[in-house]
């Protein structure tokens, strides 16, 4: 696939040009990605880039050993004709070789695009065939298997390069090679091509597609949002200062890196300062690793930060008497300061040394259980995080920020960060964009960042992104008289009562969340007589709580049924209840009675459930909250 794609991107990102913010400091020049990192590896050499854990132990790679690989990759692509402009995927889970076939593609010219891990190969063959790849990466067998059963219909596709061969030590296919084949052949190329890396960095400019990121698809077949050199570079080198990385920062990759909160605010950001990017084992391992990390900056979304509160919780449950009475006083004052702190108000000598304490003796242990003992701040974004979850945080003594940005702003937009926070908003638009409300009150967005339009959807792009460069998020807000934003919810998901009343879903979902006995819920009522909700529950902690109580129960639809737990959800419901208006308070709820992972369709790779087919698929469960009137 080349540039020069009918969206009009690089016309429309030219016309939003105009002064531009104070740049950060930065010995790191270019005008791509590509020559960014190849600069990066000259000037740190044998600094450290990235970790990861191998067989129990954590192993570094230096920029110079990083470099090697992606040079390596670049020009085994190119032994294998693969020409700039040229796309090519990559299927895996967060691990280095991701960083490394990313950068290697863009090193070559290419044009990198993502695939979730738990994309089915249905999913596979669109996004395969849709961005024109002619190469695809794999994790291993498990990812190899879904490409092969696709690849008859996809006759771009020439060769599958796998990250891992475990079990495939005798298999044998012209079409599939190792990585470490690759990187052998890229050697040789080099060696016979002096030069052609060096023509390679310079074969792209800076508004030519960089990589593709796809939209989940909830709505219709996934958008591929093609985002250039221009954008990517526009937010690494203007991200708020106040809640960057450092050199000297620790950070913690376990999103999916096909996701751009990960790739950006973890990959490209970590390019830019030169933090240390740490990979987890699995999605599984992230709370044992991030134990042992210790991030000094930590980006996550709002289910990961859910389950840590939930995790001190149910600890606090099992603990002393004597414990939990300390912990109930520390985290009171930590309350007290967090209040004072939220309303710019002083902090009193006795009450801060109160805090200094209570820190001392209780907090730093409950953060240390954690591993966010060594946390500079902490970043939340990525979908709607509950405020009371992040003033526990703060008074645990996190200092949490709430950011808001989507793949279309090439994850910039608006930050909270020290001096300009406000609870319960996304904070004020960053110097990255500009951002206004429509008279329906739908966010705008217009600035470098906005991409350059949908992959093969021209008329996706117009309906996005109007004549006058502004982007339209989807996202219905408010915005208060000192310019924060704070979104209501989304344009597609606000509910209209039966009786003509507006409510807002994601305010109370947010709130049911907060327990440590609900890992998501779907609020429904759209044209019905009242509010029902369909709940997931947290498996773990209910497991707990049931066994505590010597509740009986088999498996996981079991649990759900018996009637403590079912009371106990109720009471959780009564408790979010409180805080609401009659008509906005649920009357009756359903517990969903199969686990879900990241692999169910009702999930996106995010983790949180997907509203439209949730509410398809268990019409059956709703309308048995409706069948006997209220």
């Amino acid at each position: 696939m080349k540039t020069g794609t009918d969206s009009g991107g690089a016309a429309r990102n030219a016309k939003l040009s105009g002064p531009a913010p104070a740049m950060r400091q930065t010995d790191l020049p270019g005008e791509t990605v590509a020559q960014k990192f190849w600069n990066a590896v000259q000037q740190r050499g044998p600094k450290v880039a990235l970790r990861q854990k191998e067989l129990g132990i954590w192993k570094e790679v230096r920029w110079d050993e990083f470099g090697a690989h992606v040079r390596a990759i670049a020009m085994g692509l190119a032994a294998q004709g693969f020409q700039p402009g040229d796309t090519a995927s990559i299927l895996a889970n967060t691990r280095r070789e991701w960083s490394y076939a990313d950068y290697g593609i863009l090193c070559a010219g290419g044009v990198s695009s993502g695939i979730y891990p738990t994309d089915a190969a249905e999913q596979v063959e669109y996004l395969t065939g849709d961005s024109s790849s002619s190469l695809i990466f794999v994790e291993d067998e498990e990812q190899l298997d879904k490409v092969l059963e696709v690849r008859d219909r996809l006759p771009r596709l020439k060769k599958i390069v796998v990250f891992d061969m475990e079990g495939l030590q005798h298999f044998q296919d012209p079409q599939v090679m190792s990585l470490a084949a690759l990187e052998a052949a890229g050697a040789e190329y080099d060696r016979a091509h002096p030069g052609e890396f060096d023509k390679r960095l310079q074969s792209r400019k800076a508004d030519d597609l960089a990589i593709l990121v796809y939209t989940s698809g909830t709505t219709g077949k996934p958008k591929g949002a093609m985002v250039s050199n221009a954008n990517l570079l526009w937010v690494m080198e203007h991200f708020p200062t106040e809640i960057e990385q450092t050199a000297d920062d620790d950070k913690m990759g376990f999103l999916p890196l096909c996701h751009i909160a990960e790739r950006m605010f973890g990959q490209f950001l970590s390019l830019e300062t030169g933090a240390r990017l740490n990979y987890v084992e699995n999605p599984e391992t992230v709370a044992e690793n991030v134990r042992e990390i210790s991030p000094s900056v930590m980006m996550a979304v709002p289910r990961i930060w859910e389950k840590f509160y939930s995790a001190i919780m149910i600890r606090m449950k099992e603990a002393t008497p004597f414990e939990r009475w300390a912990y109930a006083k520390a985290l009171g004052v930590g309350y007290k300061v967090a209040e004072l702190r939220f309303a710019g108000k002083p902090v009193s000598g006795g009450l801060a040394l109160a805090n200094r304490l209570g820190r001392f003796f209780v907090l730093n242990n409950v953060r240390r259980s954690i591993g966010m003992h060594n946390v500079r701040f902490a970043v939340t974004g990525a979908a709607p995080i509950s405020p009371e979850l992040i003033k526990w945080y703060y008074a645990l003594g996190v200092e949490m920020y709430e950011v808001w940005g989507m793949t279309e702003t090439t994850g910039g937009g608006t930050a909270n960060r020290p001096g300009a926070f406000k609870l319960g908003s996304i904070g004020r638009p960053t110097e990255i964009n500009e951002m206004k409300l429509s008279n329906e009150g739908e966010i705008l967005v217009r600035g470098r960042n906005v991409i350059m339009g949908y992959l093969n959807q021209p008329e996706k792009t117009r309906e996005t992104i109007d004549e006058d460069g502004w982007l339209h998020t989807g996202d219905v807000g408010v915005i208060d008289d000192e310019g924060f934003f704070r979104i209501t919810d989304r344009m597609k998901d606000i509910i209209i009562t039966a009786g003509g009343k507006n409510v807002t879903p994601s305010e109370i979902e947010n709130e049911l969340k907060f327990s440590p006995y609900i890992t998501d819920a779907v609020v429904v009522g759209d044209k019905r007589p009242y509010l029902t909700c369909l709940i997931m529950i947290d498996h773990e902690n209910v497991e707990n709580y049931a066994q505590e109580r010597s509740v009986p129960f088999s498996d996981f639809a079991s649990l759900c049924r018996t009637q403590e737990v079912q009371a106990l959800i109720q009471s959780e419901i009564d408790r979010v209840n409180g805080k609401f208006a009659r008509v906005e308070q649920i009357k009756k709820f359903r517990l969903i009675e199969h686990k879900l992972t990241a692999e169910d369709e009702e999930l996106t790779p995010t983790m949180k459930l997907k509203r439209k087919l949730v509410n398809e698929k268990y019409m059956g469960l709703i309308d048995s909250m409706y069948a006997s009137g209220e």
